[in-house]
């Protein structure tokens, strides 16, 4: 004993048997294991039959039964417990005896003699030899010599069969579908096990397949016949191999720290190819820790003894291990980087090294002393082991980002290490993991070994280039990005199903009570500003006439104050809606169901503030109140600006302020501190307003409600009195065992509790209670709350969640919803290849704002307000209460405060006004989405096409990949569908109901219904009337006061029928258009598409094959009258030099001869700045002619001409004497 607790502490009901098996591993052949466990490890006991398996593996269970009560009393424990006997002998050689029952251990001596067989012979390895489990034997005490340790020789794998699929399976496809069930497309793998649970992958994602690989990994027999690996991890562990079977193409060096890499011409001195990666990009319940293991494990069977295992915390060691052990291999063999000080060499002869990502970045810069120093250490320069990069978004800070989301940052520590790990080990096996891997492109950057920029094959020149170029793209580019990468087999991203998740969105309205204090409280605020704005005036750091003095200062100011402003109305409106929360939470005990609340604040440094203020001796009787309202009183006492500062006169002759100290004090401005104080006793005597974590634990109790937090402290109501509780190092772990083991009914988790913790209906728990997942609060970053959303719905579940996202009728928290929804937009389409799949159903594509729809109507909604026209809102006033300049002396600014900054201002506007103000606001997006919609132009994310008849017409090979050979096609879809015609009858039916009017065009002859439409803001801000034209086959709309100036006129019924009657019989039954799209790979063309629409479009042929692409005009490119057939440029390279034919490449780069200084060159044109430093490494030469930069191929070496075209092909050959 213990049977039950890991050397951490932590509760594992198999752990005792863990041992055992470890245990087992190292016994010689024909050894005998008698073991003591407690009563329920029984060989018989379903709960433990996984691990019984593995034992019957490598040995036989000859005999196992109860011990009499109490046998160990006299030592202490009254634990009942039970002995069981294990020969390392061939699995059933041995008959096992089970016993359930002994009355004293007279009889089990007597039932052991009769049914124990006889020790089996021991097998002595000879040589270097070792049991086949590849684990070092121990030898026989007194009989065998110890040896030295040696590396311990592979076990005995197999080569996992498989065969490319005759044809490429899919998955049925209903309509409306965002996932659809995942299917092994290109191969087929005999004897693999089906996946525990149902997965899924996006609409989008199964509308492509990845190529038919070569690469054949070995693994041990019992995984695939067991189905510790089911066929869709086994399809990874093959992928993942044909990809580090891959080099990238062109040469690249590393400077002396391993921060930056650079393309070199081959031959260079230094220069090396660095080994391509491979991404897992499932999510929860795909088993992704499993597949690392299976990829391990294959290159442990290929002789790489020596491995990296990156992960996001110590803590995650032990799944790492058990996710290792599952296949059969030693555990130990997983070996933490922590046994090693820092500075001194790693002694592991083979093994798994596990390194922390807090670890890998100990001592960054530190000369000799560094983690990733020791490291390099241990592996070498030829490194050519797995470098498992899991939860790999904690990389994602690996370059400096500078974009409209997020302001200029310093790449961070964690980031650059990762990334020098990287640059160091070009031979490395890397496998990145994560179900969340970015949400934004420029985060994406710690992917180097996916070749998506820099090399001869990759679509971007450089890293700069390829962010610009998705971002420019929009979130329809993110999602090509996640399907090419499938495409091209560097990439998989399948989820566990949502079948039977039930999304029940709720709305907590504010009672009048709350809006009066939300109201009182922005009416302070807007106090709070007009003083901020008086203190800087009062303090010097601005002028009386609005000229800054001091930029610091006041962005420091005026910073402070909005994010405590954001911080206020965020906690007060989630403190507010928890009186619904807590009634849902009610009715969740009372029908039997487990809550699980999902929060991102949790008020700890604000609690610790207010205690360091308080005497210990009081904190068993606290008469405190812990609140959101103490964010405006720390702020005011903290961060008000009060320090006076005076006027100076640079060298340069500017005029600016600086802080006024005296005797190396800061000095104070009185007036300053009066308002101040003043503001204090305001806000002061306003209702407080208790944070949700704590309104939560203070009514139902800490019996009721586990609290899974980075909380050390905690206030908590005992009878009448509030007390503070102290948290241990291990409540964490406590508090989600007793959640588990239903000794508590819900559950509250913070960040620091949302990753790889389980909370799920787990079968192998006490409370297997329906789970009632509520993301409260999922805050600002989009992987943290998808991580959150995956610890209620996993494998081994009792039953699905139901998922309850809670809003208000507080028109501002758009503010708080909008940037989530678009960073989950993003994630969706960057990591699942669509954005619907990040919400998951949580987000309407309505609540981001932070659009080019929603910057487009703000601007109106500007105007509108600089105009006077929004009812109720002078610009005055607007300005005054939200602290927006919008307006100069000679009209509107040209420089306008972007959408963020606007949203921020309306959480401290009154209910009234605010909703006021965005429903104007919402009328201008609209409008603007209807807009789009009426010209084409709106991207709405892949869009399913659907009607009677889809027939590929004509296609073409515009591109091939060089590396994977997937191509770029274009082709000519025939659309053919049921023309959609009004009847007769169905339009009579209306006008006899009084709807509409019948009318004729006078010039046309034709008939249409002419009803109201739906009003729009036009661009003064009013909403004239619309007319509806219905027509027997289309829809109209027209403005009403336009009507007059038309040929339409009222009539009579019967003429009006008469006219629909013979227009319908003219209209065909069939509609029949062509539509061109480009499918297959796009990134490698994308800049070469037509900018005026990004939309995405799927659909299925009438033979079955699914094409998914951006549609193009239909002479964007022409089709050739012969099969496309690969261009050799090197046979036309005397053509060129001679001048007679020119090559168009790919992305309008233009090869041809010209004259420089009367002598004919070879020169290539039309290439942006991101491309210089690759033509150079591709051997071309440059030259500045006449202050212009200019590259040139040199006339003795057709080479480069074929190196620059296996990144951009040959799209035209050009006669150029046909041209003159």
């Amino acid at each position: 004993p213990p049977f039950s607790v890991t050397a951490g502490g932590r509760h594992a009901s198999d752990v005792g048997l863990v041992h055992i098996l470890a245990a087992l591993h190292r016994l010689l052949p024909g050894g005998r294991l008698v073991a003591l466990t407690g009563i329920n490890q029984c060989p018989t006991n379903p709960a433990f039959a996984d691990i019984f398996s593995r034992i019957r593996d490598i040995g036989s269970i000859t005999f196992s039964a109860p011990l009499p009560a109490s046998a160990f009393a006299a030592h202490g424990t009254n634990v009942d417990t039970r002995l069981t006997v294990i020969d390392r002998v061939t699995s059933g050689s041995a008959q096992e005896c089970m016993i359930d029952q002994v009355q004293d251990l007279r009889q089990l001596f007597a039932v052991m003699a009769q049914t124990l067989p006889a020790r089996a012979e021991l097998s002595m390895p000879s040589g270097n030899g070792a049991p086949s489990t590849g684990a070092a034997a121990i030898p026989q005490r007194c009989q065998v010599q110890r040896r030295a340790v040696r590396p311990t020789p592979a076990p005995a794998g197999v080569e996992l069969v498989y065969v490319p699929a005759d044809e490429q399976a899919t998955s049925t496809e209903r309509e409306g579908d965002v996932y659809q069930p995942y299917v092994i497309q290109s191969i087929r793998i005999p004897g693999a096990h089906q996946h525990p649970d149902k997965l899924v992958q996006s609409a989008a994602m199964a509308a492509v397949a990845p190529p038919v690989p070569t690469y054949r990994p070995h693994l041990l027999p019992y995984v695939v016949g067991a189905g510790k690996l089911s066929g869709p991890q086994l399809e990874t562990v093959i992928y993942a191999g044909e990809a580090h079977g891959q080099l990238l193409g062109g040469w690249w060096k590393a400077d002396e720290t391993f921060d930056n890499v650079h393309l070199v011409p081959e031959g260079t001195e230094g220069a090396v190819q660095y080994r391509r990666g491979y991404f897992i990009g499932d999510g929860t319940g795909a088993g992704k820790g499993r597949q690392v293991s299976g990829i391990l494990q294959d290159n442990w069977l290929k002789g790489r003894r020596r491995h990296l295992w990156l992960s996001l915390s110590d803590k995650l060691l032990v799944d790492a291990q058990r996710d290792w052990t599952a296949l059969g291999m030693e555990k130990l063999l997983v070996t933490p980087l922590a046994n090693f000080a820092p500075g001194t060499a790693i002694t592991l002869a083979e093994g798994i090294l596990f390194v922390p990502y807090a670890t890998l970045r100990a001592g960054a810069g530190i000369s000799g002393r560094s983690r990733l120093q020791q490291i390099l250490d241990w592996v070498g320069p030829d490194f050519d082991g797995v470098v498992a990069v899991d939860e790999a978004h904690a990389l994602q800070n690996a370059v400096t980002v500078d974009n409209d989301d997020e302001r200029a940052n310093e790449p961070s520590l964690q980031g650059r290490v990762g990334l020098q790990l990287q640059h160091a080990l070009p031979n490395a096996r890397v496998v990145y993991v994560s179900a969340t891997s970015s949400t934004s492109v420029a985060k994406f950057a710690y992917t180097q070994r996916l070749g998506l920029w820099g090399g001869e094959d990759a679509p971007f020149p450089t890293r700069s280039a390829f962010i610009s170029a998705i971002e420019d793209g929009g979130v329809a580019a993110m999602e090509v990005l996640a399907r090419d990468l499938k495409a091209l087999g560097l990439y998989c991203a399948r989820s566990l199903s949502f079948e039977g998740v039930e999304v029940e969105p709720m709305v907590h309205d504010l009672t009048p009570e709350q809006i009066r204090i939300y109201d009182a409280y922005a009416d302070a605020f807007v106090v709070i500003h007009q003083n901020l704005e008086a203190a800087l005036m009062s303090a010097g750091v601005v002028d009386r006439d609005g000229t800054t003095r001091n930029r610091a200062a006041l962005a420091a100011a005026r910073s402070a104050f909005e994010s405590t402003k954001m911080r206020f109305f965020a906690a007060l409106i989630g403190g507010m809606s928890v009186p619904t929360l807590i009634r849902a939470m009610e009715v969740d005990f009372a029908n039997g169901r487990a809550p699980v609340i999902q929060l991102v604040s949790t008020g700890e440094a604000l609690m610790e503030r207010r205690l360091a203020e308080i005497s210990p001796e009081d904190w068993n009787d606290l008469q405190v109140d812990v609140t959101p309202r103490e964010y405006v009183l720390s702020y005011l006492t903290a961060a008000f600006p009060t320090q006076l500062h005076r006027e100076v006169k640079t060298a340069a002759g500017a005029v600016v302020s600086v802080p006024v100290t005296q005797d190396g004090k800061i000095v104070h401005c009185r007036e300053a501190l009066r308002q101040r104080q003043k503001l204090v006793e305001q806000i002061a005597a306003l209702p407080p307003v208790i944070g949700a974590l704590d309104q939560i634990i203070q009514y139902f109790g800490t019996d009721v409600v586990a609290e899974v937090t980075g909380r050390q402290r905690r206030i908590v109501r005992d009878g009448h009195k509030l007390r503070v509780e102290s948290r241990s190092g291990m409540a964490n772990l406590e508090e989600a065992d007793a959640f588990m083991g239903r000794r508590k009914r819900a559950l509250m988790f913070s960040e620091a509790g949302g990753t790889g913790r389980s909370y799920h209906a787990d079968l192998a728990c006490a409370n297997q209670d329906q789970r009632v997942h509520y993301p409260f609060e999922p805050g600002w970053r989009a992987d943290v709350a998808v991580q959150g959303l995956g610890r209620t719905h996993r494998t081994n579940q009792a039953m699905p969640p139901i998922v309850r996202p809670l809003a208000t009728n507080v028109a501002a928290q758009k503010r708080f919803l909008s940037t989530i929804a678009r960073r989950l937009n993003a994630l969706g389409a960057l990591t699942k290849g669509q954005r619907q799949t990040g919400g998951q159903g949580l987000f309407r594509p309505e609540d981001d704002l932070e659009t080019h729809y929603g910057r487009d109507a703000l601007r109106q909604l500007y105007r509108q307000l600089v105009d006077g026209q929004v009812a109720g809102v002078s610009i005055g006033a607007f300005e005054a209460m939200t602290g927006l300049k919008l307006t100069t002396k000679t009209g509107m600014k040209d420089e306008l405060p972007p959408i963020t900054t606007f949203l921020n201002r309306l959480l401290a506007l009154p209910i009234a006004m605010q909703n006021h103000i965005f429903a104007v606001f919402q009328a201008w997006i609209e409008a603007r989405i209807e807009a789009a919609i009426a010209a084409g132009t709106y991207d709405a994310g892949v869009e399913v096409l659907r009607a009677d008849s889809f027939t590929v017409q004509r296609r073409e090979t515009i591109a091939v990949h060089a590396a994977t050979g997937a191509r770029t096609e274009l082709v000519q879809v025939l659309e053919r569908r049921s023309a959609e015609i009004v009847g007769v009858d169905q339009v009579l039916r209306r006008i006899m109901q009084g709807e509409g009017r019948p009318m004729i065009n006078d010039r046309t002859g034709r008939a249409a219904l002419v009803v109201d439409a739906p009003t729009l803001m036009a661009k003064d801000g009013s909403f004239p009337p619309r007319l509806r034209f219905i027509r027997p086959a289309e829809t109209e709309h027209m403005a009403a006061a336009q009507l007059a100036e038309t040929y339409w006129r009222e009539v009579e019924v019967a003429e009006f029928r008469a006219a629909w009657v013979a227009e319908c019989a003219e209209l065909p039954l069939y509609v029949e258009q062509c539509r061109f799209m480009v499918v297959g790979l796009l990134l490698p063309i994308w800049r070469e598409l037509p900018a005026f629409s990004s939309a995405v479009y799927r659909l299925t042929t009438d033979d079955g094959e699914r094409l998914l692409g951006r549609q193009v005009p239909p002479g964007w490119r022409s089709f050739s009258d012969s099969p496309v057939t690969p261009v050799d440029p090197a046979s036309y390279w005397e053509d060129i030099r001679a001048g007679r034919l020119a090559l168009e490449l790919a992305q309008s780069l233009l090869v041809r001869r010209v004259k420089v200084m009367h002598e004919g060159r070879v020169e290539i044109s039309g290439w942006s700045d991101t491309d210089r430093e690759w033509l150079k490494a591709a051997g071309c030469m440059s030259e500045i002619i006449s202050h212009r930069l200019r590259f040139f191929i040199p006339v003795d070496k057709p080479e480069v001409l074929s190196a620059i075209e296996r990144r951009h092909p040959v799209a035209r050959v050009i006669d150029e004497k046909a041209a003159a």
